[in-house]
């Protein structure tokens, strides 16, 4: 399935951000990132938009979008809160799972296996969204599963660059 250019270039946006390019508090122009990917600015604001929903950037109105990196100890206590919200989706998903569900949830666990021997980052890390988003699901509890993508959607940036650092790919499959 092809990308939008809009997630592509905010995937490049984040990554210009975990390299240091683009620092905490500085502000994101518009104008220059359209010059610099080479587009409108409209896929730059759609870009722009995403982040803020993982809360990358911040969008102050009239003033304009401002890089916001959190501290280790706020990240810290997010992975926390996002591993206790996991374990108890897979509490509920243990007794509550539909026959298709856990098919679909060994097949989704089989594509995870397959991109880490391809050593693929980038599809493990959709691959691995795919089988979480199973387990939210089949917890049966519509509420903590909008919580869960809610906070997913907020750790993406920082899950997606962890599985880069060596054996974090193979150390997330076990």
């Amino acid at each position: 399935m092809e990308r939008k250019r809009s997630d592509r270039i905010a995937d490049d946006i984040e990554g210009l951000i975990f390299d240091g390019t683009f620092a905490d508090g500085d502000r994101l122009d518009e104008v220059q990132l359209a010059s610099r990917f080479s587009v409108s600015r409209t896929p730059i604001r759609e870009a722009l938009q995403r982040l803020a929903q993982t809360g990358l950037v911040v969008q102050i109105p009239r003033r304009g979008v401002f890089v916001r990196q959190p501290g280790p100890v706020e990240l810290l206590e997010m992975f926390e809160v996002m591993a206790e919200l996991e374990a108890v989706c897979a509490r509920l998903a243990a007794s509550r799972i539909s026959e298709k569900a856990l098919t679909d949830l060994r097949d989704a666990n089989k594509r995870c296996r397959a991109v880490v021997e391809a050593q693929d980052t980038d599809d493990y890390y959709r691959e691995n969204e795919r089988f979480h988003a199973i387990l939210y699901r089949q917890s049966g509890n519509g509420f903590l599963e909008q919580e869960c993508l809610r906070l997913q959607r907020r750790l993406q940036p920082f899950r997606r660059i962890q599985l880069r650092v060596r054996g974090r790919m193979k150390q997330s499959m076990a």
